[in-house]
């Protein structure tokens, strides 16, 4: 079987699509992508955009944008259980894409204010306001946290946001008091063989 191919780096959205090729458990090759110009150059050549992560499936065919390889792979394997089938794919989907619109677009201005600061607004009151949207968006899901995203049943939308907030630059116990359940969620998402696996893989 030819294996996935994973181009990523440390602290970026190849994390989650890293722990869900462990959860299904398929073969696949990582590659670390450095940040110089050449590095950059050399991933374009797979992806256009130059970002991180970009997947190449057996067939050859590659894919940018975490949240799309993670339904891709949740879908393709159904026998993993990681997305739902019938009327529950509805509500799975409406929470895919809120992270990735909602909670991964306010990370990025949180890391990158620079990009967004435009028109006289300071950098520094784009990464508070990105902050202030951040936990708004998680507050508004934190209320289907019972204790997954879809209730009780564990999908790859929990690995998403479990990466999400764990991008959560400051103190984490203010963050665990203004949001208990996405602590709880934490902490059971932490314990999984293929999410403290990875852990392991991106500290080393």
């Amino acid at each position: 079987m030819v294996p996935y191919k994973l181009y990523g780096r440390t602290n970026s959205g190849s994390w989650a699509v890293q722990v869900a090729l462990e959860e299904i458990g398929l073969l696949y090759e990582s590659f670390w992508v450095g940040r110089e110009p050449s590095d950059i150059a050399e991933l374009q050549k797979i992806n256009p955009t130059g970002k991180v992560p970009a997947l190449v499936l057996p067939d050859g065919t590659f894919v940018f944008e975490s949240a799309a390889m993670l339904i891709h792979l949740a879908q393709a394997y159904p026998q993993s259980g990681l997305a739902p089938l019938g009327s529950g794919q509805a509500v799975f989907l409406q929470w895919m894409v809120f992270l990735s619109a909602n909670v991964y677009e306010a990370a990025l201005r949180m890391f990158y204010p620079e990009r967004y600061s435009v028109g006289g607004v300071s950098a520094d009151a784009i990464k508070l306001k990105a902050k202030s949207d951040f936990i708004a968006h998680l507050d508004v899901l934190s209320g289907s946290l019972t204790p997954y995203v879809l209730g009780n049943r564990y999908s790859i939308a929990d690995i998403y946001l479990y990466m999400l907030v764990s991008w959560w630059p400051d103190d984490k116990a203010h963050f665990s008091a203004r949001l208990p359940r996405i602590a709880a969620h934490m902490q059971l998402i932490g314990a999984r063989p293929a999410v403290m696996k990875t852990e392991v893989l991106h500290a080393g």
